[in-house]
């Protein structure tokens, strides 16, 4: 597969989003960065949204972090 940088963003921004646990968790900090340069707009929706190599990417992260 080929991985864009939009996807691994996209990925990212999404997996942080769906299990970060307050706003001290070092999940909500990153997403918060990331957020500096990317705004995800009103039609993000998460997991859904991503391409099949964003989901790819989520899912690498899900087996990594959870």
């Amino acid at each position: 597969m080929y991985f864009d940088r939009i996807d691994v963003v996209e990925a990212h921004f999404a997996f942080y989003a769906d299990n970060w646990s307050g706003q001290f968790c070092p999940f909500y900090i990153r997403q918060c960065r990331i957020r500096d340069y990317f705004n995800p707009g009103p039609f993000f929706n998460g997991y859904d949204s991503l391409s099949l190599n964003g989901q790819a990417i989520y899912d690498n992260l899900v087996e990594k972090h959870c």
